[in-house]
């Protein structure tokens, strides 16, 4: 066994406690990740020098972040570890990485897919002005670069991140001008028997929301943006609260996120098949509980896999390294395993739970205006897809994602799709008049990310 490659990309909370499991069988795994260090988007390192303590960049996540980092401190000697990585493309038994100008085919026996979760964003006019972020690059400027996108911030979206960010700002001495969620307070209502299957997280999420209302921060839920205004540079969110009332409401930067989607490219691109989850709106690709694929010697773990959150991660790239053992025929921990099991049995019913509570906005994507810029890398807008949707009623054009692409370029520029994609379909799918899951997906590509054409090839 000890001639086995196991690679495994990803360096968050999934990467890290499945290298930690392979690491103890007696394994040296390559280990890649894109980041100089391991702890993935969710437990992001500060930049050296920084003077917030953990309690400050994660909150009541702080022991567990701690814990990752540790880990992942240990783990490096360990393994063959990779920092500034990018896997760009897999192949039967090879990953094509590139680092520091240099392309590389690592070979491997093995592989564990740890490769985390993006957010799915809602085209809103606007949107495109400097100044507007995603949720989850306004973490990464303050936890990985120690600043704020702003000193006056409009955070808009649904999901728990939107409440998080908000707060970390809130802590970190910005002005929070707005917290607007797309979702009502009765849906978060209706789930909350779900929701109480963890009830340390669901007060978690109580005490979030509390603490932003008894800062004076303006709260509105169930409301809608219209638009994000500005000359050279956000100025203002033009809003409409649950009555139907519109609002202006000054700020320099904006937060937006809808949600989290799967980064599953890579799985996409090795041949693992994919079924469309109807109550996360996500299309995922497959895996049995251990995060065995049907492609042999692949395995998924953590939000790359379906969107579970950080702590499930954990669990998952542990067990998924359980399963790269005992396929491998090793020594197998049994009582660990069946702990593990156990603690993955109920997740799926709290992240149901927590997805009936924050839907993705269909409705709002699929109403995006139709001068509104859906796919930033080649500036197409709501209308054109419309427009390449009803002529395929006469040529038999735009009836899938894919097909829409090949007519009007979406998705065919740097982000592969990856942040255009969800409105997309939802767009198309409402022109069409048919069922979201019926216009599919858009496949992968190589490279995932952009790269260098010119590079040294490593020897």
């Amino acid at each position: 066994m000890t001639a086995m490659t196991v690679a495994v990309v990803g360096a968050g909370p999934a990467g890290t406690r499945a290298v930690e499991v392979l690491v103890r069988a007696g394994l040296r795994p390559v280990w890649i990740d894109e980041a100089p260090a391991n702890g993935g988007r969710i437990y992001q390192r500060p930049v050296a020098g920084t003077t917030r303590s953990l309690r400050d960049l994660y909150g009541t996540e702080a022991a567990k972040a701690e814990a990752i980092h540790a880990a992942g401190d240990r783990l490096r000697a360990a393994s063959d570890w990779r920092p500034g990585t990018l896997a760009w493309n897999i192949r039967p038994g090879v990953l094509d990485t590139f680092r520091a100008g240099r392309h590389e085919a690592v070979a491997f026996d093995r592989a564990i897919l740890c490769t985390g979760a993006m957010e799915r964003i809602v085209p809103v006019p606007g949107w495109t002005l400097p100044g507007v972020f995603t949720l989850g690059a306004a973490q990464i400027a303050l936890k990985a670069q120690g600043v704020a996108i702003g000193s006056r911030v409009a955070f808009i979206g649904t999901g728990p991140l939107l409440w998080l960010t908000a707060t970390q700002y809130l802590k970190a001495g910005a002005a929070v001008a707005l917290v607007l969620d797309t979702t009502p307070l009765r849906t978060k209502a209706g789930a909350a028997a779900g929701l109480l299957a963890d009830p340390a997280t669901f007060a978690k999420g109580l005490a979030l929301v509390a603490r932003l209302r008894l800062a004076g921060v303006r709260v509105i839920e169930g409301g809608a943006p219209v638009a994000l205004e500005g000359a050279d540079a956000v100025e203002a969110v033009r809003i409409r609260d649950r009555r139907g009332r519109e609002h202006r409401i000054a700020c320099d930067a904006v937060g937006l996120g809808f949600g989290l989607k799967p980064e599953s490219q890579l799985a996409d691109l090795a041949g693992v098949p994919f079924r469309f989850d109807a109550i996360g709106r996500n299309w995922v690709p497959e895996r049995d509980r251990a995060g065995r694929t049907p492609v042999p010697g692949l395995y998924l773990a953590g939000d790359g896999g379906g969107i579970a959150g950080a702590d499930a991660a954990e669990l998952a790239g542990a067990r998924a390294a359980w399963a790269v053992l005992e396929d491998a025929e090793a020594a197998l921990d049994a009582a660990e395993i069946a702990r593990l099991e156990r603690a993955l049995a109920h997740l799926p019913r709290v992240r149901a739970a927590l997805e009936r509570a924050f839907p993705y906005p269909s409705a709002l994507a699929a109403g995006t205006p139709d001068a509104t810029i859906v796919c930033r890398c080649e500036a197409i807008t709501a209308g054109e897809l419309r427009a390449a949707a009803r002529a395929s009623h006469v040529t038999g054009g735009a009836a899938e994602v894919n097909r829409a692409k090949a007519f009007t370029r979406v998705g065919m520029g740097r982000c592969q799709g990856r942040v255009c994609g969800p409105p997309a379909a939802e767009i198309l799918a409402a022109a069409l008049g048919c069922d979201i899951a019926a216009v599919g997906r858009l496949r992968g590509q190589p490279p995932v990310k952009p790269i260098p054409i010119l590079a040294e090839a490593a020897e």
